[in-house]
C-alpha cells in the first residue's frame, strides 16, 4: 500500500463533502428528508436496498480506518463507522418504528437538522482536509 495514503483523512473528508452536499440540498427544498424517510418507510425494497448501503458504506468506513487512541480522527471515524452499521441493522429489523420517530423528528426540526448536518459534515470535511496539508 502507498505509504502516503491516509484512509482516515480520505472517509472524514468525503463523509464530510457527502454531508455538506445532503444538507444544501436539504435547506434548499425544505420536506425534502421528511418525504425521502416516508418513502422508504412505505417500501420494505428501500427499507432493505438502503440498509444494505449504510450496512456497507458503514463497514467501509469502520474497516478502514484505525483505531489509534493518539488521533482523535481515527477514533470519531471508527465509531460513525460503527454506529452506521448499529443503525443500518436497525433499518433493516424495526423500520416501521424507527422511520416513525425519524418522521416526527424531521417535522419538528425542518431547518435544525440539515443545519446539524451542515455543520458536522464542514467540521468532518475540514478536518480530513486539514491532513493533506
Amino acid at each position: 500500500m502507498d505509504s502516503t495514503f491516509d484512509p482516515v483523512a480520505w472517509s472524514a473528508t468525503l463523509l464530510g463533502t457527502f454531508a455538506i452536499a445532503v444538507a444544501v440540498g436539504a435547506l434548499r427544498t425544505p420536506g425534502k428528508w421528511a418525504q425521502m424517510v416516508l418513502e422508504i418507510e412505505e417500501s420494505p425494497a428501500l427499507q432493505l436496498l438502503c440498509g444494505f448501503a449504510e450496512l456497507f458504506i458503514g463497514a467501509a468506513i469502520y474497516l478502514i480506518n484505525p483505531w489509534d487512541s493518539a488521533d482523535l480522527l481515527s477514533m470519531l471515524m471508527k465509531a460513525i463507522g460503527g454506529l452506521m452499521m448499529a443503525e443500518a441493522l436497525v433499518v433493516m429489523a424495526i423500520s416501521d418504528l424507527y422511520f416513525q420517530t425519524w418522521l416526527k423528528n424531521l417535522a419538528a426540526m425542518r431547518r435544525g437538522w440539515p443545519i446539524a448536518t451542515l455543520v458536522i459534515g464542514a467540521a468532518l470535511a475540514g478536518a480530513g482536509m486539514l491532513r493533506f496539508v
